[in-house]
């Protein structure tokens, strides 16, 4: 596959340019620039999911070296993005909302019961852990470390469960939080859920230390199911925007041909 050039001021950026810029901040602004260009290519679907992306091709075609480069290629994995693979390099990831229907179907059958048997036996100490757990969340949502996210998330919802005494319950369910990390991360990254997630995980924390653990379950259903819809919105809307651009190419050709026979 060709990679099509970057536009003249990403040349700049990313062929180094800015003489007068600390060489560590300039190598981050070179590094993120490829970040930035890759992912907008990977999501308006010019690099396909199961593409191999190659790293020489790209350090030419960006003017880079492959430091920078392999910053950004970690940056998208952390994302969910790309799959680094060992013998292979990256590899755009291959997500189905069929993948996604499924894990969170699951999750909605597993985690409100949980909730609703260890909400009221949580103790001091796991709440002192799940507002540590908020705190370093929030820290990481703000310095735009995607790699800890869904780690985070995990710990939160575990901690929330701990107290239900169904030991194989909780262990499938962490299992499929650890499944949707990368789902968790997307989600976070590119659509605007990183301000709601903060506020629904501090809500349900609230709504378990007053006691009222069905407004905590409620409310974990609409999260959990939150989540679904916009990450499937978001997968539909990449494989529905090449199909468009077709249909609109087409309706102006009819039109063009009827105004034609008009004349």
């Amino acid at each position: 596959m060709v990679f099509g050039a970057p536009t003249p001021a990403k040349s700049e950026m990313l062929s180094g340019e800015g003489k007068r810029v600390g060489k560590g901040l300039l190598h981050k602004t070179i590094s993120g620039a490829t970040a930035a260009e890759l992912r907008q290519r990977i999501l308006d679907g010019v690099l396909p999911a199961g593409l191999a992306l190659r790293q020489a091709a790209l350090a030419e075609e960006f003017g880079i070296s492959r430091i920078p480069l392999r910053e950004a290629l970690l940056q998208l994995e952390a994302e969910g993005l790309v799959r680094i693979a060992p013998h292979r390099g990256a590899v755009v990831s291959e997500i189905s909302k069929k993948d996604v229907t499924e894990v969170f179907e699951l999750r909605l059958l597993l985690e409100p019961r949980l909730l609703k048997w260890s909400a009221p036996k949580l103790r001091p100490q796991n709440y002192a852990r799940l507002r540590a757990i908020l705190a370093e969340y929030s820290a990481e949502l703000r310095s735009n470390n995607p790699s800890r996210w869904g780690e985070l998330n995990t710990a939160f919802h575990c901690e929330l469960y701990s107290q239900a005494g169904r030991p194989r319950s909780l262990a499938i369910s962490t299992n499929l939080m650890q499944e949707s990390d990368r789902l968790t991360r997307m989600q976070l990254a590119l659509t605007d859920g990183r301000e709601r997630a903060e506020i629904e995980h501090a809500t349900l924390v609230d709504l378990c230390e007053a006691g009222q653990v069905g407004g905590a379950v409620t409310l974990l259903k609409s999260h959990i199911e939150n989540v679904q819809r916009t990450l499937q919105a978001f997968l539909g809307s990449r494989r529905r925007a090449p199909a468009d651009d077709e249909a609109q190419a087409a309706q102006a050709h009819r039109s063009t041909d009827n105004k034609g026979n008009m004349r």
